[in-house]
């Protein structure tokens, strides 16, 4: 039996976006406290395995709140360069949340 889900399965809403020019934003929400919880228990999403599925410096992340009023886990890293300046593969940050897709969550946490 499989114990394991992904993110994809289990969020509502798994999105980046930019946070000001230096900035990019990720929200991970979902619909039920149950799940949410479990996936807090889970420890599929940390600091630092943000940071590692990022492939980010952990000075990068400057922010990481578990919000529970909106069962909503949410996180913001420095982008390595302004929105928009020359080398921006991405001006609005809206591309970046695809490497929360595929996180395997312990469904038994």
């Amino acid at each position: 039996m499989n114990t394991r889900k992904k993110l994809a399965d289990l969020a509502k809403t798994i999105r980046s976006k930019n946070a000001g020019t230096d900035k990019i934003t990720f929200d991970i929400i979902f619909r039920e406290k149950e799940t949410y919880d479990l996936v807090k228990r889970s420890g599929a999403l940390t600091r630092q395995s943000v940071c590692q599925r990022l492939n980010v410096d952990p000075a990068r992340l400057t922010d990481f709140v578990e919000y529970d009023p909106a069962y909503a886990i949410k996180f913001t890293i420095l982008r390595e360069r302004p929105s928009g300046s020359a080398g921006d593969g991405d001006i609005f940050g809206a591309q970046q949340y695809a490497p929360f897709l595929d996180v395997e969550v312990d469904m038994t946490a």
